[in-house]
């Protein structure tokens, strides 16, 4: 999938885990679980904008384009 999310690689950096992530802006831990690991189909602006107020990060932190050949950009 050309779209790698690198929610895990932020938790670490903010030594947080993903339950706390998942009860501090609404969500389940399995809904959470579904977009850390890439298997989400789709995101909400809503969902991504509370994930980024609570890791203090931008949305291009969390979300990168890979070609199918691996190259980024």
């Amino acid at each position: 999938m050309p779209i790698v999310v690198n929610l895990d690689v932020m938790l670490a950096r903010r030594k947080m885990r993903s339950k706390q992530l998942a009860a501090a802006i609404g969500i389940t831990a399995q809904n959470l679980s579904v977009l850390k690991t890439g298997r989400a189909r789709a995101l909400r602006f809503s969902t991504l904008e509370a994930i980024c107020r609570e890791l203090r990060c931008q949305p291009g932190e969390l979300l990168e384009y890979r070609s199918d050949d691996g190259e980024v950009g």
